[in-house]
């Protein structure tokens, strides 16, 4: 078994129906296996999927344990060489994601590869072509000084860390993350980094494992010949808004203590920890007014 497509689940029966059908489709001369770890949906996601896509090999959980827990249960069974995270919003648009595969077998130094990720109406996401969130690339983002210098590959490169601004985005590239939402991690790191974090219920989970696969020697890297479709905040995360905004930003914490707290000064991260829950703050009283919550980034839609 070369490929394990992992897909978690939970109250999402129509757009995960959607990226099943994409998957099936379009994937039909090479050898993979689909595994749906469902966090406990009652929206008739199960017995969708049971009766519909009975190739796929389906994780009961009882309850929604997390999204990095829900994706531990089905690499822990899965047979695939590669494991590939996949979320249930999003949309396999050709076989080229084998390509990706492709990629890794022909570099062996790579622990981890990213596609293109676009939003519905065909801009790119940017998050799955990241930096290391350290203070400074932190800072910059959460400011918005990232967007002050767009065209300037100078200030691009000193403000624009978090998203590898100065990197073309057609580039193949070595980076610092990917995102979760899409993602091929060779499984035989996994005996050594260990499986998701399960700290994080939601968010940075991507973040923290690509820290770690990079700590202990292999790469990671963009390859944006292979593209698919992630629409973003319209599955579980729009169910409970607040509590996930709350997971999130938690989550960045949790992400700065592990990995940078020890090594920044007191002032530093008494400034990290201070932005981040002044945004956090901020996000609240934003969201209280908007009929669609936005946890993380706004995703475009397609009208």
């Amino acid at each position: 078994m070369k490929l394990s497509i992992i897909i978690v689940n939970y109250n999402s029966k129509k757009i995960v129906k959607e990226c099943l059908v994409s998957v099936f489709s379009n994937l039909k001369k090479s050898i993979y296996e689909v595994i749906v770890s469902d966090n406990g949906s009652t929206d008739g996601s199960i017995e969708m999927i049971k009766k519909e896509f009975a190739q796929t090999r389906l994780v009961e959980n009882k309850k929604n344990i997390g999204f990095a827990a829900a994706n531990n249960r089905a690499i822990e069974m899965s047979r695939g060489e590669y494991i590939f995270l996949l979320n249930p919003d999003t949309v396999i648009l050709d076989e080229s994601i084998f390509k990706l595969v492709e990629f890794m077998d022909d570099n062996k130094n790579i622990g981890a590869v990213g596609p293109l990720v676009v939003n519905a109406d065909g801009s790119m996401q940017k998050q799955c072509k990241r930096g290391n969130p350290d203070f400074w690339n932190s800072f910059t983002y959460y400011s918005g000084l990232w967007k002050l210098f767009p065209r300037d590959k100078k200030w691009q490169k000193i403000f624009g860390g978090y998203f590898l601004l100065d990197k073309p985005n057609d580039l193949i590239c070595e980076v610092g993350s990917l995102s979760g939402a899409a993602m091929i991690v060779r499984k035989s790191i996994i005996d050594k980094v260990g499986l998701m974090n399960e700290e994080y219920i939601m968010y940075w989970d991507d973040l923290d494992w690509c820290f770690r696969i990079k700590d202990v020697g292999w790469k990671i890297y963009y390859f944006p010949e292979s593209k698919i479709i992630h629409y973003g905040g319209v599955g579980g995360s729009q169910i409970h808004a607040f509590k996930n905004l709350w997971y999130f930003y938690h989550g960045a914490c949790v992400y700065y203590n592990h990995f940078f707290a020890q090594r920044d000064f007191f002032v530093v991260r008494f400034l990290y920890y201070a932005g981040v829950w002044t945004v956090f703050v901020l996000k609240i009283i934003v969201n209280f007014f908007r009929k669609e919550k936005i946890i993380g980034s706004q995703k475009p839609s397609s009208k």
